[in-house]
């Protein structure tokens, strides 16, 4: 069973996978070390998994070939599947299509 601390409290030498990102580390693996919990009034409380920062590994270098495959898979969620046409922004799934594709099929 992991630690668990109250939000704001976790011990130095911990973080979260944001906290690694920023910091160009990544978990690389490892097992959740502990988490932080921050009580709410009507749910259950919010969980924050922490890491170990001794055991985190540098971020992989972004290569040639995984930025043409983002670009490409950014590009299909904002080509509309309607007209075909790059919307300019990631169309809602909520929707399926651009908004005037959407707007016009109503």
């Amino acid at each position: 069973m992991t630690a668990r601390y109250a939000w704001r409290l976790a011990p130095d030498g911990m973080a979260t996978r944001r906290q690694l990102r920023a910091a160009g580390l990544r978990p690389s693996g490892q097992d959740v070390a502990a988490q932080l919990e921050r009580p709410r009034r009507r749910r259950g409380p919010l969980v924050a998994y922490l890491y170990l920062i001794e055991r985190a590994k540098p971020v992989r270098p972004m290569t040639a070939r995984r930025a043409a495959a983002l670009a490409k898979a950014n590009a299909a969620r904002r080509t509309c599947p309607a007209c075909r046409r790059d919307a300019g922004y990631v169309i809602p799934a909520s929707l399926g299509t651009c908004v005037p594709c959407h707007d016009f099929a109503s």
